[in-house]
């Protein structure tokens, strides 16, 4: 791996951390302010294209675990099945989390997770199908 600059990879080092941290903040809190799971979801997911930035797209790749991102993707998307099928089961309509025997904040947390999770591990393999350095299949 050839660097071209100490000062990218050490600023992206220490910066991608808070940058992941943000972005979780931002998923959990899209309840009660601005945020939610997409919004979320592309800062993880920035975070990751920053570090491929800086230390280079087949290396970042080479880290990653292919397997386990596209079973976040469908583990999301199950998380948000799994809330509005239990919506439904509890003789609510669509999503609708009032019914739930949790309070509402805590489902719609659990969905605004499953958005951020899919969105992020989308992002993250579409950008490195984009730059060439990986394949996801």
């Amino acid at each position: 791996m050839t660097r071209d600059s100490v000062v990218v990879t050490e600023t992206v080092r220490v910066v991608a951390p808070f940058v992941v941290t943000f972005g979780l903040f931002t998923m959990f809190h899209g309840t009660t302010s601005v945020g939610g799971g997409f919004q979320g979801g592309v800062l993880v997911a920035s975070a990751v294209v920053t570090l491929a930035f800086a230390f280079g797209v087949r290396e970042t790749w080479r880290a990653l675990d292919a397997r386990l991102l596209v079973g976040a993707a469908g583990a999301g998307v199950l998380a948000f099945g799994a809330v509005a099928l239990a919506s439904l089961a509890a003789g609510g309509a669509f999503l609708d989390v009032s019914g739930l025997p949790v309070a509402p904040v805590y489902a719609v947390e659990a969905v605004e997770l499953g958005i951020g999770v899919t969105v992020a591990s989308v992002v993250v393999v579409l950008f490195f199908e984009l730059a060439g350095g990986g394949d996801a299949r």
